[in-house]
């Protein structure tokens, strides 16, 4: 990492949030107007009061993502879902007793970079294995700025309570051995590619939900960043293979998507990217946000089985009108005659079906519910409220749209089925939260919205989504 000039200029810099890496140097490198691309989100915790070392660890601090996992005043207590059982946060703020009040630098750097507490190891659900290539220099200024964080004097609400032999945390000796570090810095990268891969591999820690895990549930390096299960989640394939990751991206479309957590008919980040996204990357220069896209540009591609279907754009739907993503009353009243419309559809194939089963004498009374339950029928109820009777949702109160998502043309349906049945959490703390219909709706009515989602949204041919594989994913992921 370049070296930290405090002269006032650099001084306005920092206390803006800036990055070290020099904008002119930037600027050779990047393929496309800055300029055009959406603004950040201005840095908060920092203060003309703190010094600048602080105000740098500010930065640091949202290029690291220790909200995500902290809380953004860190008092800790959050769940980290880990295959050995939920581990919860610490309490990170300057509280001799209850957090890191009494660390000195070095215990602070053994921490990061090691995973070593002074009274006890710390559990990798702690990214130390990628923290552990954080420079010198990030980390002292990490340090100053957590003496300047408010001090909460209590502990989390919940802390980490792991069955035997799990609790025995000197275990974690072992394993770090096998395990740290878990990424290698490569050569031949541009200077640019270098602060790209620093930021991916370390303060990001990208692979973290990324990478496969080998049997040891450390970083499978072999498979680096080539998608993995995340609880209830899937972290999808981020190398620049073509057909199963993200190598139809252009550096702009990387950089939009880690800056607003969306990409036009392509993504919407839910889950804990959401919370990448909302803690972290949000905040990031256009510089590093650039130098992470030239990076994964380069990182070698990995070819998967869970290819996505490329998008047939003539499939896809069409706004029924220019204002009715944001004009909330044309949408409310072209739900309401898509539901009447459909309503009168299913009546008339009701009676259809009364007189065929009157002439058959079969009175089965599920024949004649099914088409209440039909795909669209059930869409129309549980979803187009939201994310609109043709997909296109409402942008500016911050509804999905969801027309042409990855998520629903992947050749694997588990990430959309697993939101439909477990809900999604949006970027930003303003969006609302996407609930999940596992108890409301049965297995072949779930699978019945995904095949629909999948089809009329996705531009799929087909999809054969059945209630088996819903109760699968349900199983596996609940």
């Amino acid at each position: 990492m370049p070296a930290w000039s405090f002269s006032s200029a650099i001084t306005l810099m920092l206390t803006l949030g800036l990055s070290s890496i020099s904008t002119v140097a930037m600027a050779d490198t990047v393929s496309f107007p800055r300029e055009t691309l959406p603004a950040r989100t201005s840095l908060p915790n920092v203060s003309p009061l703190n010094s600048d070392l602080a105000n740098r660890g500010a930065y640091v601090a949202r290029t690291a993502d220790c909200m995500a996992c902290h809380r953004e005043d860190y008092s800790g207590g959050v769940p980290i879902e880990t295959p050995i059982g939920n581990i919860y946060s610490t309490n990170i703020t300057p509280s001799t007793q209850y957090g890191i009040g009494s660390y000195t630098e070095s215990d602070f750097k053994n921490a990061l970079r090691k995973g070593r507490a002074p009274k006890h190891q710390i559990y990798p659900a702690m990214p130390y294995p990628s923290y552990h290539g954080m420079s010198d220099a990030d980390i002292s200024a990490l340090f100053a700025y957590f003496q300047t964080v408010p001090i909460i004097d209590k502990p989390p609400e919940k802390t980490t309570h792991l069955p035997f032999p799990l609790n025995i945390r000197s275990l974690m000796l072992a394993w770090n051995v096998i395990n740290v570090p878990s990424t290698e810095n490569r050569s031949g990268l541009t200077p640019v590619q270098q602060r790209g891969e620093y930021l991916v591999n370390n303060l990001e820690h990208c692979g973290t939900c990324h990478t496969p895990r080998n049997l040891t549930q450390g970083l499978d390096q072999d498979r680096y960043l080539s998608g993995a299960p995340l609880g209830k989640w899937f972290a999808p394939n981020i190398t620049p293979d073509n057909d199963t990751g993200i190598g139809r991206w252009s550096e702009r479309d990387i950089v939009t998507y880690l800056r607003t957590g969306k990409l036009d008919k392509q993504a919407y980040a839910g889950g804990p990217m959401a919370e990448a996204v909302a803690h972290s990357t949000r905040y990031l220069t256009d510089e590093d946000l650039s130098a992470m896209a030239n990076y994964l540009k380069v990182v070698p591609a990995i070819k998967t089985d869970d290819y996505l279907i490329p998008v047939n754009v003539a499939r896809l739907p069409s706004p029924k009108s220019t204002s009715i993503t944001y004009d909330l009353l044309e949408q409310k009243d072209y739900l309401a005659k898509a539901k009447a419309d459909q309503s009168h559809v299913s009546i008339n194939q009701s009676s259809h079906q009364i007189s065929n089963q009157s002439s058959s004498q079969n009175n089965n009374p599920n024949r004649v519910m099914g088409n209440s339950n039909s795909p669209k029928s059930l869409y129309l109820t549980h979803c187009a409220s939201c994310h609109g009777v043709d997909g296109y949702a409402q942008p500016d109160a911050r509804y999905a749209a969801i027309v042409g998502l990855s998520s629903i043309r992947r050749a694997k349906p588990d990430a959309l089925i697993g939101v439909i049945a477990f809900g999604a959490k949006g970027a930003f703390n303003t969006a609302p939260k996407m609930p999940g219909f596992e108890k409301d709706l049965s297995h072949a009515q779930i699978a019945s919205i995904t095949n629909y989602v999948r089809i009329n949204f996705g531009g799929l041919p087909s999809s054969d989504v059945s209630a088996d594989e819903v109760k699968r994913v349900i199983k596996e992921k609940g």
